[in-house]
């Protein structure tokens, strides 16, 4: 599995500790930036996140600002994106199985390591249920 990951400074830490867990479970991570604490516009790593997921370049993704909130609405602009933001396990569970999301949002300053940790984790290990929730994430895909 690949997981094409994104950030801005203040999602940046979180992203270094998320990074470290999937690399420790061999998942293979491409990191399309930000690199360092220094000030940056999360609009761009959201929308390059979104891009190199939907060109193929990972099988999911994972975004990172200060509270999640900006970073996800910029990747939610990509077309086939479902980036959802999570702040407890049971989201994480919930956007695999009801919503199908491709793509996880945290936020740095809001979000402990361990729990960020957890939700990912959660979020990996579960199954899309389709059925009823198929119609409704269609109509998200053809936005």
């Amino acid at each position: 599995m690949k997981m094409v990951v994104g950030s801005d400074h203040a999602g940046y830490g979180l992203k270094l500790k998320v990074t470290e867990h999937l690399k420790k479970k061999g998942i293979e991570v491409i990191d399309v930036g930000c690199y360092s604490e220094e000030s940056v516009d999360y609009p761009v790593f959201g929308k390059k996140t979104g891009e190199a997921l939907m060109a193929g370049e990972g099988d999911l993704g994972m975004v990172f600002c200060g509270s999640g909130i900006g970073i996800s609405m910029a990747a939610n602009k990509v077309k086939g994106v479902r980036c959802a933001l999570v702040t407890s396990v049971e989201m994480a569970r919930l956007a695999k199985q009801h919503n199908n999301a491709n793509m996880l949002a945290m936020g740095g300053r809001l979000t402990d390591p361990q729990l960020a940790c957890d939700m990912t984790d959660a979020w990996l290990a579960e199954t899309y249920l389709g059925g009823h929730h198929q119609k409704r994430v269609d109509m998200l895909n053809e936005m």
